[in-house]
């Protein structure tokens, strides 16, 4: 076996142009290297997209066996053929995309003020003692009283207006913010605060460059629950004496006794709350570039 070697000024011999050959009966032959391929990078590839899509494509194909073969009545459940024909009627008369924005306007409003109002307890209290001692125990508090349960007391404080329905969508995006950029504070990381002070950073500074970054994951958590948590919100806080939005159709469509009316705006409700996950997850992703996690195999 004869090795070539590198080149002057390289670490060592070229391994890659290992050769072998025999000089005697005794002398055994070495095998070739062959590069080692991983099992994952040998199996067929199938688009993510088309994993991520069949679940929802076979549900749908079973829902439209079991209407059309009368398992399921369109008294109970329409089909997926009705409830497309519905939705574009809701659309073409303008009535689904007034709605849509409607219910819109009233959840960004109340995650704005519940982002707002969460964040900045969570900081007051994860950063200093004091805050904790006096912000902590009443948030744990109210947090354990169910949201739906203040509607009535929220229609005597504003009304029947949309204050009351903003206020349910900001209560219950108050507490999972609050709750995950309160760990994520308290979860950093003490050495990581040691070397910050080691390295001269003011006690701002180690908010801004420690603290906060060291937060950041459990505060797009705490986003993404909170999203999840409005969207809900906003259904029961429509069916308070709405004119307007998805939660008023529902509720004309319930005198009605129109189901497929209702599964058009469960859809709608769904369809929008994955629009928004989505747009957390990416922002997630552009804002935490720094933090290798694993993504599965």
């Amino acid at each position: 076996m004869s090795i070539s070697h590198a080149p002057p000024g390289s670490s060592g011999p070229d391994i890659s142009r290992i050769s072998t050959s025999k000089t005697g009966p005794d002398d055994h032959t070495a095998l070739d290297l062959v590069p080692l391929v991983p099992a994952s990078s040998r199996r067929t590839r199938v688009p993510r997209w088309l994993r991520r899509t069949t679940g929802p494509l076979v549900l749908l194909a079973l829902w439209q066996l079991l209407s059309s073969t009368g398992v399921l009545t369109s008294d109970v459940l329409a089909s997926p053929g009705r409830i497309a024909h519905v939705g574009r009627d809701l659309i073409d008369s303008g009535s689904l995309t007034s709605a849509m924005a409607t219910s819109l306007q009233r959840v960004a409003i109340g995650l704005l003020l519940g982002t707002v109002i969460g964040t900045g307890l969570a900081l007051v209290s994860g950063l200093f003692r004091i805050g904790e001692d006096l912000v902590d125990a009443p948030v744990q508090m109210l947090r354990t009283v169910p949201f739906v349960g203040l509607i009535p007391l929220f229609i005597i404080w504003f009304g029947i207006g949309e204050a009351p329905k903003v206020a349910i969508i900001t209560l219950g995006v108050t507490f999972p913010l609050y709750l995950n950029v309160y760990a994520g504070i308290r979860g950093v990381d003490s050495q990581l605060i040691e070397a910050g002070e080691s390295l001269g950073l003011s006690r701002w500074g180690l908010v801004r460059h420690v603290v906060l970054p060291g937060a950041l994951p459990n505060a797009m958590t705490g986003l993404r629950y909170s999203l999840g948590i409005a969207w809900l919100a906003l259904v029961f806080a429509e069916q308070i004496n709405a004119d307007a939005g998805i939660g008023f159709l529902m509720v004309q469509a319930r005198d009605f006794l129109q189901t497929d009316v209702i599964v058009v705006c469960l859809i709608v409700y769904a369809f929008l709350g994955l629009l928004a996950d989505f747009v957390v997850r990416t922002l997630e992703r552009l804002l935490l570039q720094w933090r290798p996690t694993f993504t599965g195999r």
